[in-house]
């Protein structure tokens, strides 16, 4: 199998340079396990890990044995503050004791009516628990339904990156692409449009305090869409920009990944993808280099 190095340096300036990072590793054993895999094939450059998740503790164990052995690729902390069980009691956020749906905190996060402190302690209580079991810092910070780009949201994390994360010169995710570059990739069109909209207010605020991250950002996909992964992929590939960040979710499906989350067989269709002979094949077509995070520095 061609195992493409993922940190390869580009050969040539026509060689374009873009992160590929697996969002929520920790949220059940057969997402942790896809994962690894990957990033033991070089097939990913980047994972961004849900500390809130019950599994974290056992699946960063599992995770650091990979980094000792193979070390190219950067791990991150994912936040959860939608759809999830929070680590500590959050009355007013979470009265059931679970955050609300991705479109309950949008309108609460637009209203300026969420508890900006419930927020706050539960971002902090997801660094702990990620730095308590990894051992260190996350290299970057995102979140989980891109939620970390709401109103009162982003300024509880701007507070927490001042106090914790800038001496380790964090990154965060921006989930900013321009708009003609969406339409012309015509993968999950509007649900992209929202998502960018939004992350401007973030990336204007983040970019103006000195807060380090992606210029651009893909991987947007939707529920109705019935392409392949790998068809999609390559729309973004081929609208990529220098400094682009791609998230994707690959994993197998378990008993555990159902009863945690709705995105379930779609993670298989990525991972056969990104685990296959298509990948590379893609990467040459395209003349993209798979790097780590810290490179995107929009150079190319």
């Amino acid at each position: 199998m061609n195992r493409r190095p993922a940190f390869a340096a580009a050969d040539s300036a026509s060689e374009l340079q873009v992160a590929l990072c697996a969002d929520d590793y920790g949220i059940a054993p057969g997402v942790g396990a896809a994962v690894r895999d990957l990033l033991a094939r070089s097939r990913l450059t980047a994972t961004s890990c849900m500390a809130a998740s019950p599994y974290w503790p056992e699946e960063a164990e599992k995770l650091k044995a990979l980094a000792g052995a193979n070390g190219g690729f950067e791990v991150g902390l994912h936040l959860v503050l939608t759809d999830q069980a929070p680590l500590a009691a959050m009355p007013r956020t979470a009265p059931r004791g679970r955050l609300p749906s991705l479109p309950k905190m949008l309108g609460l996060a637009m209203a300026r009516a969420l508890d900006g402190a419930e927020i706050a302690a539960e971002m902090e209580r997801q660094l702990d628990g990620f730095e308590a079991a990894w051992g260190g810092p996350p290299a970057f910070v995102d979140g989980h339904q891109h939620a970390h780009q709401l109103p009162v949201v982003r300024r509880a994390l701007l507070d927490l990156y001042d106090r914790r994360l800038r001496p380790h010169r964090t990154r965060v995710r921006y989930c900013v692409r321009p708009a003609a570059d969406i339409a012309r990739a015509g993968v999950a069109v509007p649900r992209a449009l929202v998502i960018s909209a939004l992350g401007g207010a973030w990336a204007r605020l983040g970019q103006a305090a000195g807060v380090p991250g992606n210029p651009h950002f893909a991987g947007v996909r939707g529920p109705a869409e019935r392409r392949p992964f790998g068809d999609q992929l390559r729309a973004w590939l081929a609208t990529a920009r220098p400094g682009t960040l791609i998230m994707c979710h690959p994993g197998s499906v378990d008993a555990q990944l159902i009863a945690a989350d709705p995105l379930t067989t779609p993670r298989e269709d990525e991972y056969a993808f990104l685990a296959g002979h298509g990948l590379p094949r893609l990467l040459d077509e395209t003349r993209v280099v798979l790097v780590p995070p810290e490179r995107l520095d929009g150079k190319g």
